[in-house]
């Protein structure tokens, strides 16, 4: 609801990749203003430049180039791929690791570079290649708006018999997470 109306003001002020490619940064910060996030803007712009320069302003359809540009890693990459281009490419953000850990079981720390891996690789085994966009978008909405963080509602849940965490009772020890470390003071002089 908060992000709706940016959306539709950023899009009518910048219809096409064209037009955001030649907007001043500052116009840019300007329309984002209230969103935060301001790194992702400039991440944006620098993006939406590289895709007009070096691909004719068409966003590419082969992973291994769309991680090329700026501000793009795996997860927008898995997301741009399967919903824009139907490819069946996983999409793992943060509701999606803590619903895989909790559907098997994963006991590994999900911070972990090795850890995300896994999950990856276990969600490109399960994407169907009919519909990719849905079933990445039907993951991250589960962990969105069912398989929260505290008080995950697993009466609701559509794969509730599935869930491993569920059946042995215990949804809310997943996912694992490293504890912080504190930071050490230092005394300088």
């Amino acid at each position: 609801d908060t992000v709706i109306p940016y959306y539709e003001k950023f899009v009518g002020r910048y219809p096409t990749l064209e037009d955001l490619a030649r907007a001043e940064e500052t116009d840019v910060l300007k329309l984002w203003e209230g969103l935060g996030y301001y790194a992702r803007a400039r991440n944006l712009l620098q993006g939406v430049r590289e895709v007009v320069a070096r691909y004719g302003g068409r966003v590419p359809d082969e992973k291994k180039d769309i991680l090329t540009i700026k501000g793009i890693g795996s997860y927008t990459a898995g997301a741009i791929l399967s919903i824009a281009y139907g490819k069946p490419v996983p999409a793992v953000d943060g509701n999606v690791l803590r619903v895989m850990a909790r559907l098997f079981s994963i006991r590994e720390d999900i911070a972990k570079t090795a850890t995300k891996k896994r999950i990856e690789a276990l969600v490109e085994r399960l994407i169907p290649g009919d519909d990719p966009s849905s079933f990445n978008q039907g993951l991250m909405e589960l962990g969105a708006l069912v398989c929260l963080p505290r008080s995950p509602d697993c009466g609701h849940c559509p794969v509730q018999r599935f869930c491993r965490a569920y059946q042995d009772g215990q949804p809310e020890a997943f996912p694992v997470k490293a504890p912080k470390s504190r930071p050490k003071p230092v005394g300088l002089a």
